[in-house]
């Protein structure tokens, strides 16, 4: 089990019921932390133009090392980085294909890596069918 706290700097929500999540894990350098947020809010509204009805973005704040793994170790975070846990819900998994199909040609999530806050290459992400939700 790997645990930790998370300060959100993101939530971006709509009503809607949440049958599919997108889940994500990446590390950032702590230098980096406003021009994340920036790009996470500017991505947070195209996740929401194409169906998603929330999006939280949340940066590291209590998140312990752990004796057999963590998520320092699950991100490959390197000193003077902050591991960013977030995800995006969706109102099912065929609302989240459409939603990803659109936003792959949308102009706004057009990748720059040269402007990227982060390295894409170490981030963690996949889909999730809710089984538990309070």
């Amino acid at each position: 089990m790997i645990i930790g706290g998370f300060d959100s700097i993101v939530d971006d929500r709509a009503e809607g019921e949440t049958a599919y999540v997108d889940g994500y894990l990446v590390p950032v350098p702590d230098g980096n932390k406003e021009a994340y947020r920036a790009m996470a809010k500017k991505a947070s509204e195209v996740f929401r133009d194409y169906g998603a009805t929330r999006v939280v973005e949340a940066w590291a704040d209590d998140v312990p090392d752990g004796k057999v793994t963590d998520y320092a170790r699950a991100a490959h975070k390197k000193d003077g980085e902050s591991v960013v846990y977030s995800w995006v819900e969706w109102p099912s998994k065929e609302a989240r294909v459409a939603g990803w199909e659109k936003m792959m040609t949308d102009e706004r999530m057009k990748h720059d890596p040269d402007n990227a806050p982060f390295d894409g290459a170490r981030m963690i992400y996949g889909g999730f069918a809710p089984i538990v939700e309070a």
